[in-house]
C-alpha cells in the first residue's frame, strides 16, 4: 500500500480537528448561519462565487440550498455566480475576467442578501471586485479562505481554514458549507437532523 494514502487521510483529519477546536471559526460558522436564515425570512438569497474548484464549490452549495440536503422540503433561494456562461464569457471578453462575477451582482444582489465568496488565497482579483460591490450594495459578506486570508480579510469577515495547502482548504470549505447549509435547512424548516 502506498503510504501517501494514509498520510493524505492523516493529514486531513488533523486539519479537520484544528477547524472543530478553533472557537472562533465555530462562532463565524453559527454567526453566518443567522444571517443566512435571516436573510431567506426577509426575502433574500444566498449568493456563492469562486474560481475552479472553488467555483464547483459555489454550485454544490447552491444546489444544496435549491435542491435539499437531508430531507425533502421546499426549494430556497440560491445562486452561484458565473454559471451562465454566455454572459460569464461576454464580461469577460467586453470588461475584462476582474469584472466577470460583478458585473452580475450589480444587476442581481440586494442589501437583504448574503454573499460568500470563496478563495483560498483570498487574493482573486475578481473575487475581490465582487465583494466591493457587494459591500456597495449593503450586503452581508462573509469569505471563504485560507490561513492568512489574503487580500478578502482586509475588506469583509472570513472564515480562514488554519492551512496554507490549496486541497486542504477546499475540504473544509466544503466541510463548513455543508454545516451551513445543515443549520439553514434544520432551523428553517424547524426539523432535528440526526447525525
Amino acid at each position: 500500500m502506498k503510504p501517501i494514502i494514509t498520510e493524505v487521510i492523516e493529514d486531513a483529519i488533523k486539519l479537520h480537528k484544528l477547524v472543530q477546536s478553533d472557537h472562533r471559526i465555530i462562532q463565524q460558522i453559527e454567526s453566518l448561519s443567522e444571517a443566512c436564515l435571516k436573510s431567506l425570512r426577509s426575502g433574500g438569497k444566498i449568493i456563492f462565487a469562486g474560481n475552479g474548484g472553488s467555483f464547483a464549490d459555489s454550485q454544490h452549495l447552491a444546489a444544496e440550498l435549491i435542491s435539499r440536503l437531508v430531507f425533502d422540503r421546499a426549494p430556497l433561494p440560491s445562486i452561484a455566480l458565473g454559471t451562465n456562461m454566455s454572459s460569464t464569457t461576454a464580461i469577460g471578453n467586453d470588461y475584462g475576467y476582474e469584472f466577470i462575477f460583478t458585473r452580475e451582482m450589480q444587476v442581481i444582489g440586494t442589501k437583504n442578501d448574503v454573499f460568500i465568496p470563496i478563495s483560498t488565497s483570498g487574493n482573486s482579483k475578481n473575487i475581490l471586485a465582487v465583494v466591493e460591490a457587494a459591500n456597495e450594495i449593503g450586503m452581508t459578506v462573509c469569505g471563504l479562505t485560507g490561513e492568512t486570508g489574503g487580500q478578502l480579510a482586509k475588506i469583509c469577515e472570513c472564515i480562514q481554514v488554519p492551512s496554507s495547502r490549496t486541497e486542504r482548504i477546499q475540504e473544509c470549505h466544503i466541510l463548513i458549507g455543508h454545516i451551513l447549509c445543515l443549520i439553514i435547512e434544520e432551523d428553517y424548516f424547524g426539523k432535528q437532523i440526526k447525525i
